[in-house]
């Protein structure tokens, strides 16, 4: 009988089935994993921003100490268990984003520190994480997901499309990055490659390849590989499940029950489940290498979001932005809540000799620091590590420093994921400390 060769598993490897294919998770047996010239490879780093629009609590958002011992202002308790990765910048600003009125000309380039053409024109830059995208094309299957839980605004506020208050994303100055509000969608991205295959799991496509690899690999990589198709399967079911119904979101109809089917793949109407899925989504996206840059707009800027799971259901966020009071609090800790998830998330994966947490870059955001519209300084928390390049658990305060500009931080960010440049919006230095 012939005997088998075993072949390694390549760095581009897919688990792949027809019409189908699932990039592997990161695997110590596996050829990029393996020493290279006496060192080691390097797992990557990965990029993500979350937005929180409006703000947040005008007394509760602050942090201060070190490590372990660094204690957070009640907005961000949920990252309580995530403090000692965690990094928490005061003072930061963007200078464009003074200029013109509220909500839209602040938040259109958060990520750009481009000026904003006024009159209902529509033209910003090219933000942060689509030239990271851009930079790192063809290295993953996915150049970056642009996800979000609210459609976009379309009007004119105060002289200013609200274009701006609901892309943090721009692929050109002109084009902000189309967002996938569809759960669904977002997963069939990252795993389907022919259309007309949604009646069929993920799973079931990929059985037969998945076995072959794990006959490959270490007994340790072939439980993580198991446990990592397991969490592909819960968010597959968690998403089927989404898009056949449940209690609406806000405002209620006459009908307790809808009369006539729900497609399957339709937004979730219950907005902590849509937003746990597209968490869910963004951790496995850099879970499998698919992509390694994500951007989550958790709501718009001026949102009409609502919040019944919360009981409170008696003002939309924008207007209860303006509030300041505890209902307010209840849903900046919920958005938080999804930041810490996705932290919990990342860091239960092993990376080699860190976490995939250790490995990524996350930014908790907004454009404004409280829903009187102020943006002096912006609310900004990092998470993760920046694969061994970031060193956490400090409050850092840039207040009174010459260097305080949002694309200072940004170009520091860029080159820890292997994109270095001399110029980035309105700035030519890298944030000090970063």
């Amino acid at each position: 009988m012939p005997t088998r060769i075993v072949h390694p598993v390549t760095r581009r490897a897919f688990l792949r089935g027809v019409g189908v294919s699932v990039a592997l998770p990161w695997l110590e047996s596996a050829a990029w994993g393996a020493p290279v010239g006496g060192k080691a490879v390097e797992p990557p780093v990965r990029f993500a921003c979350l937005f929180s629009g409006n703000g947040f609590h005008s007394k509760e958002w602050w942090a201060e100490g070190t490590g372990k011992d660094m204690k957070l202002g009640k907005v961000l308790e949920p990252l309580t268990p995530h403090r000692e990765k965690l990094i928490f910048l005061r003072g930061l600003y963007n200078q464009e984003a003074l200029v013109g009125g509220i909500h839209s000309c602040q938040t259109g380039n958060l990520l750009t520190g481009a000026h904003l053409a006024p009159n209902g024109e529509i033209k910003s830059g090219v933000s942060c994480d689509q030239l990271l995208a851009e930079r790192t094309k063809g290295q993953t299957k996915v150049p970056s997901l642009v996800l979000g839980t609210e459609p976009s605004i379309a009007a004119i506020h105060k002289n200013y499309s609200m274009i701006y208050s609901s892309h943090i994303s721009w692929s050109s100055a002109s084009t902000p990055t189309p967002l996938e509000l569809y759960p669904a969608l977002a997963f069939d991205r990252l795993f389907r490659d022919e259309a007309g295959r949604a009646d069929k799991s993920v799973l079931d496509a990929v059985r037969q390849d998945a076995r072959d690899v794990k006959r490959t690999v270490s007994k340790s990589d072939a439980r993580r590989l198991d446990e990592y198709l397991a969490s592909v399967r819960e968010v597959e079911q968690r998403i089927d499940a989404a898009g056949k119904g449940g209690r609406l979101q806000g405002w209620r109809p006459t009908l307790a029950k809808p009369d006539a089917p729900r497609p399957a793949d339709g937004v979730p109407q219950d907005i902590d489940q849509h937003m746990r899925l597209m968490c869910d989504i963004l951790v496995l996206a850099f879970r499998t290498d698919t992509t390694r840059v994500c951007t989550l707009k958790l709501n718009n800027d001026h949102s009409s979001l609502r919040f019944p799971h919360l009981k409170v259901d008696y003002m939309i966020h924008h207007l209860l932005s303006h509030t300041d009071g505890a209902d307010w609090l209840k849903v900046n800790q919920f958005f938080a809540q999804q930041v810490a998830y996705v932290a919990a998330k990342l860091d239960a994966v092993q990376e080699g000799e860190r976490t995939l947490l250790d490995n990524s870059m996350i930014l908790f955001l907004s454009s404004m620091m409280t829903g009187s519209h102020n943006n002096d300084q912006l609310p900004v928390v990092l998470l993760g590590g920046g694969g061994g390049k970031l060193q956490s658990g400090r409050v850092l305060d840039y207040l009174g420093k010459p260097n305080r500009k949002m694309c200072s931080l940004y170009l520091s960010l860029m080159e820890k994921a292997g994109v270095k440049l001399d110029r980035f919006g309105d700035s030519t230095e890298k944030l000090a400390e970063i």
